[in-house]
């Protein structure tokens, strides 16, 4: 039986085309795992990849051994992982990906209470507005929009996301209130830029009729690219905001924001928990999911983000 970190060298080589990417998935450096590799074709007789400057490229008999080993190997670590338990408790490093502000909003809350439970998990939180290679970058778990559906992940709606119009009373003190969603365009916008494109958002709403409306804005008040700092403008008192629920639901609870056209949202997609899909799954990815799904459950979260 050659030994489990030569085998993982190879599978994780073969599955990122280079020594230097398997080496961040493994924490391992680039030359322990050419090495780890090299002993392994050594034992077999065989080499297992053409290798250039720029690409690993398996052999006939790597792609033959790969396929012969890779799904029995994640089977062993899988079982592995799953008996890393310190007194029979779920326990290991927690490495989770999510968005900056929801994670410090609703994610980091549960962390007191799930380390009460799991004393000997150690989290390794991401807080990243970036996508993220769930697998290709080893994490056990991310919360958020717009991952790929890769091979090898599985996704759990954790609630549907809506966008209001918002703006802070002494913002709207002395104003009229708009009656429809032409009527924005004649108060102080704070437009969210796109950071992919460059281009500034538009505003569309839909009624709870099922018509839908796009308001054509003037030069705005100011733009961000980022909507924490939208809400904290619009907490200020600059202008009015459309942004998603999780942003404005703790101002809109407390009464320093006020929802405009209470009849008019936009259904911006689904907030999803994303980990691999394993038959299985490490104790520690396990029961993070569920205290995670749970507590979402019972906050009655998706409620809270739904306005119609």
């Amino acid at each position: 039986m050659e030994p489990l970190n030569h085998l993982q060298s190879f599978v994780q080589s073969a599955e990122s085309g280079s020594f230097s990417a398997a080496a961040r998935r493994l924490g391992l450096t680039p030359a322990a795992v050419s090495k780890n590799v090299a002993r392994l074709e050594a034992r077999l007789g065989v080499r297992l990849f053409q290798r250039s400057t720029r690409r690993l490229t398996l052999t006939e008999g790597g792609e033959r051994f790969l396929g012969q080993i890779g799904g029995a190997l994640a089977t062993l670590q899988d079982a592995v992982a799953g008996l890393s338990q310190d007194d029979g408790q779920p326990a290991g490093t927690l490495k989770v990906s999510m968005g900056q502000a929801f994670g410090r909003e609703h994610v980091l809350p549960m962390m007191g209470d799930f380390l009460a439970r799991y004393p000997s998990i150690l989290p390794d939180w991401h807080f990243d507005n970036q996508q993220v290679d769930l697998v290709g970058e080893g994490f056990d778990a991310a919360i958020g929009g717009g991952i790929e559906l890769s091979p090898g992940v599985v996704a759990r709606e954790v609630a549907r996301i809506h966008v209001v119009a918002v703006a802070a009373p002494g913002y709207l003190a002395g104003r009229t209130l708009p009656a429809q969603p032409a009527e924005l365009a004649q108060l102080d916008a704070l437009l969210r830029r796109s950071s992919p494109t460059g281009r500034l958002r538009s505003w569309t709403l839909q009624h709870a009729s099922g018509d839908q409306a796009t308001v054509e804005l003037p030069r705005p008040r100011a733009i961000f690219n980022d909507p924490e700092a939208i809400a904290h403008a619009a907490l200020m008192g600059l202008g009015v905001a459309m942004l998603p629920m999780p942003f404005v639901e703790r101002g809109l609870r407390s009464g320093e924001l006020v929802r405009l056209l209470p009849e008019w949202h936009f259904d911006a997609g689904a907030v999803w928990l994303y980990y691999p899909s394993k038959k299985l799954l490490p104790a520690k990815t396990r029961v993070f999911i569920d205290f995670v799904l749970e507590r979402f459950r019972s906050e009655r979260f998706a409620q809270r983000m739904q306005v119609a």
